[in-house]
């Protein structure tokens, strides 16, 4: 009932009487937790970071290695970020960014800011096919285990878990990959978040399992089945077909999925130009919009229908009658003859103040006479697409895509741009943040940029790529040499970005000019850049002969900054902060981040306290009287 009153737009106050608020907040937030209604104690150690014995067992998808992944979730990053101003794009305006390194890391760095921020994860992670390379990669040994309070595990342990991560196509390495990177996955997406996951039937079934435990079996959304182009492999069965899993951060959140539909506006531009061609000729425009649909049809899916031209615009013609009996009865006056029109059998569908509207508004057509039932008009913009389980796309046309961006043999089998898109604009308003930490050749941020130059809005990407090596033999180590890049995988995803911007800018600029001085039908160009940011060592303290020695810090200033702001998590990361003194203060709106506090006067210090919250650079820091002068006023970061 409640459902129903939410459906028809009424607001409902719900009470929580009755209700276990602690089960509510583990389902929520620890959704691994509750097992068959139960609480699982092992997990709940894991979740509280307690120890816990890596040998357990018990109900739920049970790998090796998987207490061991969990603790890898809680485990603090020895990483921070180092600003790369040569591979970044607008840096001074943009609000996308490339994380370049290990994910674990990068997803560990966005944490501080991002928890309950992102609205769309997209992710292809490896496969683990035989012809992946895919060695799992986080560290493992014996001094780790203790350090992320693994207990119980013996030599043959070891050696089981070493000889399982480091197998070709293991199954338990792979879940022990991404079991870490799902957690804070699911920490990043707001409470009306998506993500996608594309797969292969190498680890569908494991990786739905592990979704299950990670989001919550109940939050899971549904399997798109995105089929390829022909496989004539000679093999038992033909494989053409890929997988995308689909899980909410909470699927009671979910409205239902619609988006604008593509075809309606082939539809909408073919009238345009139409129009533009015959002026005002009705007919003539819907002589020839008719012919058009039929030749097309075949790329109109759901929108053939729309082929009735008035005044307005585009629409098709509905069904005025009542589903069933007792539908509302009035009078209708035709407005040619001034006779009471027909009125159906089962009565009109609406009420008659929302007829009156919709004859006022020219939204119904009327017959030739009183006789002829009248319709309403469906409007073309009111064509929608839902998502379907099946998706077809020939893999073909992303490769020949990026291709034209950037060499033959560059970078194979990326994903394709069309289909993301597609997803996309089920799920993402025109603010709002997306996430790929699997970026590859940079396909969803390049998507996200045609979404914004379409529609003009103004989604940000976030994009995290390792550094991984290109062989020597593979033509992407001869592209990036050509063009000055270090020959890893990231450069492919940053010059991809680079150049699909250049494009989209280049191509909006082309129309702009066409339309002349009608600044209207003019398009403003999206934001195209990104900053880059590589992931470095952090610093730490060493102990030498008794002393404690500190670090020597390596890199510029505004990367310190950035690296209070990532961890402090008040600013956007992808703001510029405004320099106040020169390599020591810089600030976003109240906020004041500090670093080389040594060289700052007691002034300095006096203004930004009177101004703002103060953080200092703790690794810049030193405990000297003007700091303690004002302890009670500032935090220190590390």
């Amino acid at each position: 009932m409640k459902n129903q009153f939410l459906e028809e737009g009424y607001s409902v106050v719900d009470t929580d009487r009755g209700v276990n608020k602690l089960l509510a907040f583990l389902k929520e937030h620890y959704p691994s937790i509750i097992k068959d209604n139960e609480i699982d104690l092992n997990e709940l150690k894991a979740a509280a970071g307690l120890p816990i014995d890596e040998k357990v067992n018990g109900y739920g998808l049970n790998f090796v290695g998987r207490n061991f992944a969990r603790a890898k979730y809680s485990q603090e990053t020895d990483k921070e970020l180092r600003l790369n101003t040569t591979m970044s794009k607008d840096i001074d305006t943009t609000q996308n960014l490339v994380l370049k390194g290990d994910n674990l890391d990068s997803l560990k760095i966005l944490k501080s800011h991002y928890t309950g921020k992102i609205k769309c994860i997209y992710i292809d992670p490896p496969y683990n096919t035989d012809k992946d390379e895919f060695i799992y990669p986080d560290k493992f040994n014996k001094e780790e285990a203790e350090v992320l309070g693994l207990v119980n595990l013996s030599e043959d342990d070891f050696a089981r878990m070493d000889f399982s991560f480091k197998t070709k196509k293991s199954h338990n390495g792979w879940l022990s990959f991404m079991y870490p990177r799902l957690l804070l996955a699911r920490d990043l997406l707001s409470n009306d978040g998506v993500i996608f996951i594309s797969i292969d039937d190498n680890e569908q079934a494991n990786l739905k399992l592990l979704c299950d435990d990670v989001f919550g079996e109940e939050n899971f959304v549904g399997n798109i089945v995105l089929q390829t182009a022909t496989d004539n492999n000679k093999t038992q069965i033909n494989t053409e077909h890929e997988y995308i899993l689909v899980y909410a951060k909470s699927k009671e959140n979910q409205n239902a999925w619609e988006s604008e539909s593509e075809a309606a506006q082939l539809i909408e531009k073919q009238y345009l130009a139409l129009k533009k061609k015959f002026s005002n000729d009705i007919s003539t425009i819907q002589i020839e919009l008719r012919k058009w649909i039929r030749i097309n049809h075949d790329n109109l899916p759901r929108v053939a229908h729309y082929d009735n031209v008035d005044e307005i615009g585009v629409y098709h013609d509905g069904d005025v009658a009542n589903p069933r009996l007792g539908g509302y009865v009035y009078d209708v006056i035709h407005p040619d003859t001034g006779k009471i029109c027909k009125v159906p059998a089962k009565g009109f569908r609406f009420p008659e103040s929302t007829m009156r509207k919709m004859i006022a508004e020219g939204n119904i057509q009327f017959g030739i006479d009183e006789n002829i039932l009248i319709k309403p008009k469906i409007r073309l913009e009111s064509a929608k697409d839902i998502l379907r389980s099946v998706i077809y796309e020939d893999g073909r046309s992303s490769t020949n895509y990026v291709e034209s961006l950037l060499d033959k043999g560059v970078f194979d089998n990326p994903k394709s741009h069309t289909v993301l898109k597609r997803l996309f604009s089920f799920v993402l308003k025109e603010n709002d943040i997306i996430l790929d930490f699997f970026a590859g050749s940079g396909t969803t941020g390049d998507a996200v940029m045609q979404l914004n130059a379409e529609d003009g809005g103004n989604r940000k990407f976030i994009l995290c790529q390792i550094d991984e090596a290109i062989e020597e033999r593979n033509p992407a180590h001869k592209f990036c040499l050509d063009n000055n890049l270090p020959p890893v995988i990231s450069s492919i995803t940053i010059e991809r970005l680079r150049r699909a911007g250049d494009k989209i800018v280049k191509e909006i600029e082309d129309e702009n000019g066409e339309v002349g001085f009608l600044d209207d039908l003019k398009k403003d160009i999206p934001d195209v850049g990104f900053k880059v940011f590589d992931s470095v060592d952090a610093p730490k303290l060493e102990v030498e002969d008794g002393e404690i020695m500190f670090p020597e810090l390596i890199g510029d200033t505004i990367s310190r900054i950035y690296n209070m702001i990532f961890t402090v998590g008040l600013d956007e990361p992808t703001q510029v902060p405004e320099e106040v003194v020169k390599d020591c203060i810089y600030k976003i709106e109240n906020n004041y981040y500090i670093t080389n506090s040594t060289e700052i006067s007691n002034e300095d210090f006096a203004d930004a306290i009177k101004n703002g919250k103060v953080f200092i650079d703790g690794w810049t820091a030193s405990l000297n009287s003007t700091l303690q002068h004002y302890k009670e006023d500032v935090k220190i970061v590390f």
